[in-house]
């Protein structure tokens, strides 16, 4: 719903939107992990539970040559914003992320992997951030994106487990 929600928002006002699968990995690897998204993409997202983007956690991205590589497929693919949905290590590494990007960005013009014009064009890399844990365990939240979904479903799975205990006179533990 996040990614859905994320996305039609940037569609109805006209901007482009990249979904970036497996997250900083994705970006890191670049390539088919970060695809245009329009309407059809999304139109059903919405009943699928989960992280339909896909997760990941990212060794690379947590070394300076990994969010250079990082910086590198988002200025390929035209990107200057990104919206970040995860827990505390997601969004630590967008904040990270963020405060590096200029030196980055002079780094990759400095070696021709990009233009002066292309750095002038993403000189600022804009982050929004939402808190995604289905865990709950952000501080300052009361519920974070995916908790709720995760407890509806475990209240599912136990519904129906009761009902097939008592249809078979047991108990289940």
């Amino acid at each position: 719903a996040a990614v859905r929600a994320a996305a039609a928002t940037c569609l109805t006002y006209g901007v482009s939107v990249y979904a970036i699968y497996y997250g900083y990995q994705g970006m890191v690897d670049g390539g088919e992990n970060i695809k245009k998204l329009d309407w059809k993409d999304i139109s059903n997202i919405s009943q699928i539970g989960g992280t339909v983007i896909g997760s990941a956690r990212c060794q690379d991205f947590r070394t300076h040559e990994g969010r250079l590589k990082a910086a590198f497929n988002l200025v390929k693919n035209d990107i200057d914003c990104l919206i970040a949905i995860g827990g505390d290590g997601t969004l630590t590494g967008a904040n990270m992320f963020k405060q590096e990007w200029p030196s980055l960005l002079r780094e990759l013009q400095a070696s021709g992997q990009i233009s002066e014009e292309a750095h002038a064009k993403h000189e600022y890399l804009s982050v929004v951030g939402m808190v995604g844990s289905i865990d709950n365990d952000m501080c300052g939240f009361s519920m974070t994106i995916g908790c709720d979904s995760a407890l509806n479903r475990i209240c599912e799975a136990i519904d129906a487990l009761t009902t097939t205990a008592q249809s078979h006179q047991r108990t289940f533990i």
